[in-house]
């Protein structure tokens, strides 16, 4: 993908002071810049060493469709605010579908749909912070001037336009104060309400679940032994082959399957965030030979589960260890959420409940801008009765509750 050069900087006030640029590498702004901006305690994939390593291990660079064009808003030298942004030449690794969009706007329009600006972190269906400010700024000012800033920038960069993706309510009211159009999805997320124990969670579900749980539980243990390993414990054991040829197994295994990681990518986020990683293990009871595993981020006061892999499939063990053991590690560190990723219903029946999620859109063409307007009203209000309409996967309110919620 060779996209038309971005402006290195572009006024965003008539005086000039406040300026965004456009950087081709997150090493572009630098750790130490970076992390004032993320915080002592970002969502793991907001990390500067998530970020850097998906650039420098070869897994978004232009040669698979993601152009680095990251941006940063600054005061003279004093640098503001910061979004994760890439120019893309496909829809993959997304997660917020559009590929109608784009057959729309190349068959019916004959306009280029691609190359589009797009802020968000790759292959990364988990919501947090797009757009990051500094601390001790005002923040609805900063996050407004960032999204002020696309309309103009999609235009300069020749992107048929901007979208901002898994964002956040502070985020979007920026965003939809910029004039972007606000489109709705669902997900099914854990909520941690105050659990002490695993069996506490297990006590809100009605007997007769409770009682098909516990057997899952059972099932995948006699035949399998599990571990939870930090990124240390990963490279200390030497397992981060283990990991990937797991991850690679699966991803094999399906059509729509995509390898969007290399091993060293594995390596180098072991090594450079081992305390975010949580790989979840499972060996044979026999032989010990590890035959699944899930690889998920903590931080920012969540888990997030992002990559399942098998060697062969026993019954239940995909639920014990991306859903099971992710609970536990949640309740005994008092994480608040646990989101487990795009897709499958049967999370629900174990304890996940449907949540919206958001993304913001700019379209240059106003003929575009219009169609995928009218469909997102019709989207959100089919999510919003989506999300009325799901029903608890509990029977009992938790513990120490005066019942509101409980089904």
């Amino acid at each position: 993908m060779s996209p038309p050069q971005a402006p290195r900087s572009s006024p965003l006030a008539p005086d000039g002071v406040v300026t965004v640029a456009v950087l081709d590498a997150v090493r572009g702004l630098g750790a130490e810049p970076y992390r004032r901006l993320a915080g002592g305690d970002p969502s793991p994939f907001l990390r500067y060493e998530w970020l850097d390593a998906l650039e420098q291990t070869g897994c978004a660079v232009p040669d698979l469709g993601w152009l680095p064009a990251h941006l940063v808003l600054r005061r003279g030298d004093c640098v503001l605010g910061f979004a994760p942004a890439y120019l893309k030449g496909n829809s993959d690794g997304e997660f917020v579908f559009d590929h109608g969009w784009a057959r729309f706007a190349e068959d019916r329009l004959r306009i280029d749909y691609y190359p589009k600006l797009l802020l968000a972190v790759p292959f990364t269906p988990a919501t947090s912070e797009r757009l990051l400010v500094a601390p001790g700024e005002d923040p609805e000012l900063l996050r407004a001037a960032l999204a002020r800033a696309l309309p103009p920038l999609t235009e300069s960069l020749g992107a048929s336009g901007a979208h901002v993706l898994f964002t956040t309510v502070e985020d979007q009211r920026a965003l939809a104060g910029a004039g972007l159009i606000e489109r709705h999805g669902v997900q099914l997320h854990w909520r941690n309400e105050g659990y002490r124990t695993f069996d506490e969670f297990l006590a809100r579900f009605s007997s007769k679940r409770r009682v098909q749980l516990k057997r899952e539980l059972a099932e995948a243990e006699r035949t399998t032994r599990l571990e939870r390993l930090d990124g240390a414990a990963v490279l200390r054991e030497g397992l981060a082959g283990v990991v990937f040829e797991l991850y690679l197994a699966t991803v094999e295994k399906f059509p729509w399957g995509r390898q969007y990681l290399t091993r060293r990518f594995f390596e180098v986020v072991c090594q450079t965030m081992p305390e975010s990683v949580l790989v979840v293990l499972a060996r044979d009871r026999a032989s010990e030979r590890p035959i699944a595993m899930a690889f998920s981020l903590v931080g920012g006061g969540g888990l997030y589960g992002r990559y399942w892999g098998a060697r062969e499939e026993r019954p239940f063990l995909h639920f014990v260890v991306c859903y099971y053991e992710g609970v536990r590690h949640a309740i005994e560190r008092g994480l608040r959420v646990f989101e487990p990723g795009a897709g499958g219903e049967h999370k629900g029946p174990r304890g996940f409940e449907a949540t919206v999620t958001r993304s913001a859109h700019h379209l240059r063409d106003r003929r575009l801008a219009a169609a995928v307007a009218d469909f997102c009203q019709r989207e959100r209000a089919a999510v919003t009765e989506h999300v009325a309409r799901a029903a608890s996967p509990f029977a009992h309110p938790p513990a120490g509750s005066s019942g509101a919620g409980g089904a």
